[in-house]
């Protein structure tokens, strides 16, 4: 794998996490304050919820 790739994947990703803080700080607080309810069990299915969009979203990027 390429490391310019990875870099560039790296800021991709902080680029799109700081766009919800950045627009609707009061919108992101509110949530973040909804995740610390959260149980561990429930962090952990959203956590691997989202790791398995990724893995599906890179193999179907992968095909084409």
């Amino acid at each position: 794998m390429d490391t310019d790739v990875l870099w560039t994947a790296l800021a991709l990703m902080l680029v799109l996490e700081g766009l919800f803080p950045f627009l609707s700080p009061g919108g992101w607080r509110r949530t973040f304050m909804k995740l610390i309810e959260l149980r561990d069990g429930q962090l952990r299915f959203f956590g691997l919820r989202s790791i398995a969009i990724g893995l599906v979203t890179l193999w179907v990027l992968s095909l084409g």
